[in-house]
Order: structure tokens, then C-alpha cells, then sequence
């Protein structure tokens, strides 16, 4: 039986960076505390936390006096750096240049779309670490839409600004985007409507999926492994069921089942870009004794 570890997947270049920041700040001291889940992959925030990493949540940072955070990739609203100031903390800026870019933009596409009477609208997850901090930039204002189901939010008498979430599907900005147009012109009852549509969705997390399609299509079975709270992995998941029906998620090797791989001659692992690499590499050694 032949198993392959996808060579396109696990972490991004923000993931990987702020993991090594925190692993150099650790050699020289024994606690660094992080803001939030360092990345969404509860293994590796095990492994980290062994190292002397501290998770804590935003209402444990404004009790934090004297000391270093490190802010992971997802980026931070405003307030946290205002909080850093009046608290002297020293702050380990992991915040990935794709999201920091972004969250300019939305800065001045809100300051300059207010002027006009109208709105930012954000595709992404309400809640996520990324939408939290872009939410930041509007001073709380911009309307967060998960999908097609969201769109009552918006007024469609007025200007709109549309940005995304970096890590969303292409397609599902897409739809989106038509969606809002339509929608504007049947309000407004012209063509000339005032609607901006940014398409910031991370390159290198969207070229995964077309890699992704190939690598799934060439195995029985695929094992895609992620942590429970990844947007991305659940994203990177479904396009790996679609394409292979055959595809399981799991997040360790305890949820692993001996029956997916009975007869099987070919099994792919997979992931997010929040999923280690060393995780995806002890996942398929364990299908292998399982399989045996």
C-alpha cells in the first residue's frame, strides 16, 4: 500500500513565521505569551505550550504589566497596541504583511467610502482572530457577511466597499460580489450604482486548491488533517471531499479508523495551512500500522 504526504500543504509563510518567532523568543526565555491560539491546531499549540508558550485570551492582556506578547499572523485591531502602550508590553509583531496590507486598505477604503455615505463589507467568519482585527480598522463599523444568507445586513441604497477575509474560497468572493451587484442595481434601479469590490484573498492559500484537486485524484482515500477551529482546513477539506468522496478529516491520530483503509491501495494526507508538517507525517505512520 503506497501512502503520500501532500508536498503543497501545511503551514503558510505567516504561520511559519510567527512559530519561528516564537521558538527564538523561547530559547532566550522560558515564557512568552501568545494573544490567542498561535495557529488553529491544537497539536501544535501543545507542543509550543511544552516550550513555555502562553496562550491568553484579549480580557487577560489589559491584566498583562511588564512583559513580551507575541501577536500571531491573523493581526490585531487598534486597541491591542493602544493596550501594549499603556501596559509597557513588549510586543512580538507576527502579524503576516498579506493581512497588515489589507487591513491599510480597509482602513482608507472605510475612511473614504464614509464620506460617501456608504459601507464596508467584509466576507469572512464572524468572530475570527483575521475579521476581528480587520473589524478594527472601521472603529467596529464594517458589516461582516458569512454568505449569500448575510446579505440582509447591507443597504443596497447605498455605496459599498467589499473586501474578504484572506483565507476564503475565490469562488465563494465571487458569488458574493455578483450577488451585492445585482442586488444594488434592482435597488437602485440603475447600472451607475457606487460599488468597489477588492478581491484580497491570499494567492498562497487559494493556489492550493487546484493542487489539492490533482493530489486527491490520484488516491483510494485521503486523510485531511486539521484543527477543529482552521476556516481554511474546513475550506481545504470540502474541496477535497468534492473531488474524492473517500476523504475523512481528523485532527489526531486517535480519530484515525482502521476500516477507511481495508483493501486500499493508495492513500493520500493532506492539509491546511495551519496544519504542521511533523503532524501529517506522524498521521501516516500511524495509518501504516494501522493498515498492517
Amino acid at each position: 500500500m503506497k501512502i503520500e504526504i501532500d508536498s503543497n500543504s501545511g503551514f503558510c509563510f505567516g504561520v511559519v513565521n510567527a512559530i519561528q518567532l516564537a521558538e527564538m523568543e523561547l530559547e532566550r526565555n522560558e515564557t512568552l505569551y501568545c494573544l490567542g491560539d498561535i495557529v488553529h491546531n491544537s497539536a501544535e499549540v501543545e507542543r509550543l505550550k511544552t516550550k513555555g508558550l502562553v496562550t491568553i485570551e484579549h480580557n487577560q492582556l489589559k491584566t498583562l504589566k511588564n512583559c513580551k506578547v507575541l501577536l500571531r499572523a491573523h493581526g490585531e485591531p487598534p486597541e491591542t497596541y493602544e493596550i501594549a502602550i499603556k501596559n509597557n508590553i513588549e510586543l512580538i509583531d507576527a502579524s503576516c504583511p498579506v493581512v497588515l496590507k489589507l487591513q491599510n486598505n480597509i482602513k482608507l477604503g472605510f475612511d473614504a467610502i464614509l464620506k460617501k455615505g456608504g459601507q464596508v463589507v467584509i466576507y469572512g467568519k464572524v468572530g475570527h482572530a483575521e475579521v476581528n482585527g480587520l473589524v478594527g480598522q472601521t472603529n467596529g463599523r464594517a458589516i461582516v457577511i458569512s454568505g449569500i444568507e448575510d446579505l440582509h445586513k447591507i443597504d443596497f441604497s447605498k455605496p459599498v466597499n467589499l473586501f474578504s477575509q484572506t483565507t476564503k474560497s475565490i469562488e465563494g468572493f465571487y458569488d458574493i460580489q455578483k450577488e451585492i451587484k445585482k442586488r444594488m442595481i434592482e435597488i437602485q434601479q440603475t447600472e451607475n450604482i457606487k460599488f468597489i469590490s477588492n478581491d484580497t484573498i491570499c494567492r498562497q492559500v487559494s493556489h492550493r486548491q487546484p493542487k489539492l484537486h490533482e493530489f486527491v485524484k490520484k488516491h483510494d482515500v485521503i486523510i485531511f488533517v486539521s484543527g477543529q477551529k482552521s476556516s481554511n482546513g474546513r475550506m481545504l477539506y470540502k474541496v477535497c471531499k468534492e473531488e474524492n468522496p473517500n476523504t475523512y478529516f481528523v485532527s489526531d491520530i486517535d480519530e484515525l479508523k482502521s476500516e477507511w483503509f481495508k483493501n486500499i491501495e493508495s492513500i493520500g494526507v493532506c492539509g491546511a495551512t495551519s496544519t504542521p508538517r511533523w503532524l501529517m507525517e506522524k498521521i501516516a505512520e500511524n495509518i501504516e500500522i494501522l493498515s498492517i
